[in-house]
């Protein structure tokens, strides 16, 4: 098997896992972890780590902060670039999901560990 045929075999696997977890929310917890690592970037690069459309993520975001999960706001340097965070309510839902899915990984041994740090690590210098 090569590489990229690894690759989309782990992402197709690991969405597979994580949307049983959502209730068809995925994109909802892809959203709140993202913002949640990456709160002093901007809006446009976050989208790009996510890998979807702006209008998405713009349809998504305008649900989150209604529902007071996540908090927006303009850059002090540059007024145009949004900054997003996560609200109380917002750590709390993402807490509670990242729980459930750390109770499925409990038997995890170090070199799973090891090998999905490495992946996570090489993915990001690749995006």
């Amino acid at each position: 098997m090569k590489k990229v045929d690894k690759i989309l075999e782990i992402e197709a696997l690991t969405e597979n896992l994580t949307k049983h977890f959502a209730n068809n929310n995925l994109l909802r917890y892809k959203v709140l972890y993202f913002i949640s690592e990456y709160e002093n970037l901007s809006v446009s690069m976050i989208i790009e780590k996510l890998g979807i459309k702006k209008s998405n993520f713009a349809l998504m975001t305008k649900d989150l902060e209604k529902e007071g999960l996540i908090s927006a706001k303009h850059g002090e340097i540059d007024k145009r670039c949004r900054l997003m965070r996560l609200t109380e309510k917002g750590k709390a839902e993402l807490s509670s999901f990242m729980q459930n899915l750390n109770k499925t990984f409990v038997d995890s041994n170090p070199e799973v560990e090891k090998a999905i740090e490495i992946l996570c690590n090489y993915l990001n210098k690749k995006i």
